[in-house]
């Protein structure tokens, strides 16, 4: 049996862009974000780690070196702190499993649904 999605509306983007943020909300929300991001750095420092203590060449330290660049640009494009693009950042993040349902708990609920609402558009574009 198929099961067809709920077209996305479009006029939710420009809402989530119009939402009112309280204060505990931005607290939540920042603090879930800088969970992620926490949670982020230390898996890459984990990776450089084990990539440095395989290097046998001098050459190699630029391949770290690039590594760390493409990762920091990665990085610094998806956590864009600007609460006009937080649904869509926490949603990416929720989607890509760096923050569970418990970090967004103190999120207010109409912001969380637009959270879910992105991180289920982005798991029914990548099917």
């Amino acid at each position: 049996m198929t099961t067809l999605s709920r077209p996305p509306d479009p006029y939710e983007h420009q809402r989530a862009r119009e939402l009112r943020w309280s204060r505990s909300e931005k607290a939540a929300a920042r603090k879930a974000f800088d969970a992620a991001l926490n949670r982020e750095l230390q898996q890459l420092i984990q990776e450089t780690k084990q990539q440095a203590s395989r290097m046998t060449q001098p050459s190699e330290l630029w391949d770290l070196e690039h590594l760390l660049t493409q990762r920091r640009k990665e990085i610094d494009r998806k956590y864009d702190n600007r609460f006009s693009r937080m649904t869509d950042v926490l949603g990416r993040l929720l989607y890509e499993k760096r923050l569970s349902d418990e970090d967004l708990r103190d999120v207010g609920h109409d912001k969380l649904r637009l959270i879910r609402s992105f991180a289920q558009f982005l798991t029914e574009d990548a099917a």
